[in-house]
C-alpha cells in the first residue's frame, strides 16, 4: 500500500480529512525495515540518473514549522552520492532577490541535468508566508499560482522530474516539538523568536496551504501529502513516493546507458585494433 497520498491535479484539499498521525499499520521497527531497501534503491536510481544525463530531479519540501524538512533530508538522502545532490534552503529574500521577480532566485537554484536538487522551502513561500502576512496585495499573490504552474511546466518540459511533498503535522504535534526544543539545550538552537507567534496564524496557514495544494497540483508536478507526526513514517512515505516516481524513468535511463556502453566498447575496440596494427612488424619485400 502507498504510505503517502498523491493528490490529483486540481483536487480540492481539506487537511482535516487527512490523519497526520497515520502509521500505515506499522510500528517504528517495521517502518525502518521497510525504509532500508527503498534507500538502497534510491541510491541506485540516482547513479543511473547521474550517468544517463537525460534528466534532473527537483524535490520540493514544504510544511509547517517543525514538520521535519531537515530531518527528511538527513534521513531520505543519507545514502545518495553527495556529488549528485544539492540542497537549497530558501530564507528571507535578500535586497538583490527582492529587486527581481519572485521566481528569479528559485530558477537559479534549479538542478542541472544528472542532479537531484532538494528545496528546503521553496517558491511556495510566496503564496504562503507572503499571503498570511500580507506582504503583497492579494491580486499579486493570487496571480502567482499560475505563474508557479508555468514555471514548473517549463522545468518538466526540459527534463526536470518535479516531486513535491507537503509534510502534514498536527498543531498539537508542532507544540510538542517546540516544547521539546526549549527543554533540550542541544536542540534549542533550532528555536526562532517567531516560532510561537506563527502558531497564532495556524488557521491562516492551513487555508493558504490548502489553496496552494489545489491550485498548484498539475500532471507534470503533482503534490504528495505525507503524514508527518511520526518521523520514521514520514521518512518512509517520502522515500516510497520518490522511488516510485523515479522508477518510471528507469527503462529510459538504462536504454541510454546501454547505448553509451556500446559506444564506449566500440571506441575501445577501435583503439585496441589500431594499437595492434601499429605494433605489428612491417612486412619485408621479397
Amino acid at each position: 500500500m502507498p504510505y503517502y497520498v498523491r493528490l490529483k491535479p486540481g483536487q480540492r484539499v481539506r487537511l482535516a480529512d487527512h490523519d497526520p498521525d497515520a502509521d500505515g499499520g506499522l510500528d517504528k521497527q517495521a517502518g525502518r525495515q521497510a525504509l532500508a531497501p527503498l534507500l538502497e534503491e534510491l541510491a541506485e536510481l540516482q547513479q543511473e540518473l547521474y550517468a544517463a544525463g537525460r534528466n534532473s530531479v527537483l524535490v520540493v519540501l514544504q510544511g509547517m514549522d517543525t514538520s521535519g524538512k531537515d530531518g527528511t533530508i538527513r534521513n531520505v538522502f543519507a545514502g545518495v552520492n553527495p556529488q549528485g545532490c544539492q540542497v537549497t534552503s530558501f530564507k528571507v529574500p535578500s535586497e538583490e532577490e527582492l529587486a527581481h521577480d519572485f521566481l528569479w532566485r528559485v530558477h537559479r537554484s534549479a538542478p542541472a541535468k544528472s542532479m537531484i536538487g532538494v528545496f528546503n522551502r521553496s517558491h511556495y513561500e510566496d503564496v504562503l508566508v507572503v499571503r498570511v502576512h500580507g506582504l503583497v496585495p492579494a491580486r499579486v499573490w493570487r496571480a502567482r499560482y499560475e505563474q508557479i504552474n508555468d514555471f514548473e511546466r517549463i522545468l518538466a518540459a526540459n527534463g526536470t522530474i518535479v516531486c513535491k511533498f507537503f509534510l502534514h503535522i498536527s498543531q498539537g504535534e508542532q507544540e510538542q516539538r517546540l516544547l521539546a526544543r526549549e527543554q533540550d539545550v542541544a536542540k534549542a538552537y533550532k528555536l526562532a523568536p517567531g516560532d510561537w507567534r506563527e502558531r497564532e496564524r495556524w488557521d491562516d496557514y492551513v487555508a493558504a496551504y490548502q489553496d496552494a495544494l489545489r491550485r498548484c497540483g498539475t500532471e507534470p508536478a503533482p503534490w504528495h501529502l505525507i503524514p508527518a507526526n511520526r518521523k520514521w513514517y514520514r521518512n518512509l512515505a517520502v522515500a516510497e513516493a520518490l522511488v516510485e516516481v523515479l522508477r518510471g524513468h528507469r527503462k529510459q535511463w538504462r536504454r541510454e546507458l546501454e547505448r553509451m556502453s556500446r559506444e564506449r566498447l566500440a571506441e575501445l575496440a577501435a583503439v585496441k585494433q589500431q594499437a595492434a596494427a601499429e605494433a605489428a612488424p612491417a612486412s619485408v619485400p621479397g
